[in-house]
């Protein structure tokens, strides 16, 4: 076994899974806090490198193509701060970290795990329900259905209509795409037989991001939804058929894990006593959590 502490998470590999956990330190990211731990098999690895500078080092993973909804949906775009794959190493732990980069290439080479892409995801995505509020909306996501909500700072043209609700067997693609530079962000779904092409101002199936604090949390939403759409990489004859009528066929869904809910409701506690959900956003999803039990 291997295991690296440091005040920016904390890395634990036992041969077979790496286990990712942010730590509580003010400037670890809040997306990684909202994140928590991640685990990753190590079929999912592509590599892992030591980035050594003067005063400290990075602990870097890199992942096969496909393997992770939440690259999926971000395309790249998330900042070295977000990056959940990351971790700052302190000087005197070089050698650590230098000791888990062996243990980890050692494994993948006795496993032969391929560098290639994979067709089906290996990494588990957010857990839900979670929302998140940022620039001109609320996005939630119940795991069944998006519910997107608008503020005072929506265009009317968007807002006219209300709340808007879409089903997962309706939404064929999802993105999550960062402020930059002039250019306003999003949080875009794209719905069976909607048209996309009006920006996301104007788009009521996107949320506008301004480049603001909480953005990156529209990523675990993006990500949530990722994990649960045919991954892209996937064949068409394995895809799900479709009846008559064009609806995706659905198979019975499985059933909510108790355990598992209550976790959910203990983290959630946990983030709105620290101040990283609102009172809001924590009612929102601690009902939802609730009519899951």
């Amino acid at each position: 076994m291997a295991e690296i502490i440091q005040r920016d998470g904390t890395w634990i590999f036992d041969g077979d899974t790496l286990r990712l956990t942010p730590g509580r330190d003010k400037n670890v990211s809040l997306l990684r806090r909202t994140l928590g731990e991640l685990t990753v098999p190590l079929g999912a690895l592509a590599g892992v490198s030591l980035e050594q500078g003067k005063k400290s080092g990075r602990l870097r993973l890199r992942l096969r193509d496909g393997a992770d909804p939440l690259l999926q949906a971000t395309g790249g775009k998330l900042t070295e701060p977000n990056d959940p794959y990351q971790l700052t190493v302190e000087a005197d732990r070089l050698g650590v970290a230098e000791y888990l980069v062996d243990e980890v290439r050692g494994a993948l080479l006795l496993d032969q795990v391929p560098a290639g892409p994979v067709d089906g995801y290996l990494v588990p995505g957010p857990a839900v329900p979670l929302s998140a509020s940022a620039g001109d909306g609320t996005a939630s996501f119940d795991g069944e259905r998006v519910r997107l909500e608008w503020n005072w700072k929506t265009e009317e043209a968007k807002s006219a209509a209300g709340a808007r609700t879409l089903a997962l067997v309706d939404i064929t693609a999802v993105e999550w795409r960062p402020a930059a530079g002039l250019e306003n962000g999003c949080l875009r779904f794209t719905v069976r037989g909607a048209d996309t092409k009006a920006p996301p101002k104007y788009d009521p199936n996107s949320v506008e991001l301004w480049g603001f604090k909480r953005d990156p949390l529209m990523a675990l939403v993006a990500a949530a939804v990722q994990a649960r759409l045919p991954h892209p990489a996937a064949a068409v004859e394995d895809r799900p058929a479709e009846e008559p009528d064009g609806a995706p066929a659905l198979g019975p869904g499985p059933e909510a894990d108790h355990d598992a809910l209550l976790r959910r409701l203990r983290e959630l506690g946990e983030l709105h006593k620290e101040g990283v959900l609102t009172d809001e956003e924590f009612a929102l999803a601690k009902q939802a959590v609730l009519k899951r039990l």
